[in-house]
């Protein structure tokens, strides 16, 4: 064992140890790296090529009501159907994760742009006061689900499934208290999931719908758009700057300080207030208005 143990860790002449498969692993990274998947990059490419043309779409509605369809939508329903049909073989779930991830490190420069334009307008961020922290109150309006969680069948999943939108800091706070097993945890994991698979599109057709049919300040709409959640942020500001031109620096302010407002004080509006009062109208509603489970427990034998 000792010699094995000599044997894996070589310090090099300048002293610094690495690895005996250190070349074979790097090996390995480079002929998977993931900037090679041409077939990915070029689709995408196609697809945003395609969005672009076709361009915004106006749907009127009534007189005053316009719902406006963004390219995002196009890319995101072209790109699942490009996963999902046989005959393509180059867009797999290998593609998938590498375009994840990619998603993610672009996402970035977004909020470095929408942290440029929140320093621009700092003088009127303060203006607005105490506005961008109670509007952080919304965290609460999950909870109001909870009794159509409760009629569909659902039992202490629906804790998990209404304390918040599920992203990543409210995931962590539930498997923390709950554990990783637990029927709250497998509650706020579906809905970590879906807000993935078709958060963007939601978030999309919702900011359209708000910005026709409520008479609201775009600063609303701007803080309404950061939910804790960068790439529901990036689908939320489209419709918005392209209802009120002119005001981008200060929508995209507005959006940018709302998002990271959200993401840290957000979770522990979580903690402290969400997820007790969650629980509480669960021991209250569940029992009067509580259905059979989904899947039923098996019996001990």
């Amino acid at each position: 064992m000792f010699f094995s143990w000599r044997r894996i860790y070589i310090p090099d002449k300048d002293g610094h140890v690495e690895h005996i498969y250190r070349e074979k692993t790097d090996k390995r990274i480079l002929r998977k790296n993931p900037w090679k998947d041409y077939g990915l990059h070029v689709t995408v490419l196609i697809l945003v090529v395609i969005a672009e043309l076709i361009g915004a779409i106006n749907i009127p509605i009534t007189k005053d009501v316009v719902i406006t369809i963004m390219p995002l939508i196009y890319t995101i329903v072209l790109g699942l159907i490009f996963y999902l049909a046989k005959p393509i073989k180059w867009i797999k779930r290998k593609q998938a994760r590498i375009a994840e991830g990619a998603m993610m490190l672009f996402i970035g420069v977004l909020i470095a742009k929408l942290a440029v334009s929140s320093g621009q307008s700092i003088g009127l961020i303060f203006q607005m006061g105490p506005a961008l922290i109670l509007q952080e109150i919304g965290h609460l309006a999950t909870i109001l689900v909870l009794p159509i969680a409760l009629l569909l069948g659902f039992k202490k999943e629906a804790i998990g499934m209404t304390n918040s939108i599920g992203r990543e800091p409210n995931v962590a706070v539930v498997v923390d208290k709950y554990g990783f097993n637990s029927p709250e945890s497998r509650g706020v994991f579906a809905i970590f999931i879906i807000g993935t698979v078709i958060g963007t599109i939601f978030i999309s057709f919702l900011v359209t719908l708000s910005l026709s049919f409520l008479p609201l300040h775009p600063y609303a709409f701007a803080m309404a758009s950061g939910v804790g959640s960068a790439s529901m942020n990036a689908a939320a500001i489209g419709p918005t700057l392209a209802a009120f031109p002119g005001m981008e620096t200060q929508i995209e302010a507005f959006a940018g300080f709302s998002n990271l407002l959200s993401f840290c004080v957000g979770i522990y509006i979580v903690i402290f207030i969400a997820l007790p009062l969650t629980e509480k109208m669960y021991n209250w509603l569940e029992p009067k208005i509580g259905k059979e489970p989904l899947v039923p427990k098996k019996e001990d034998k």
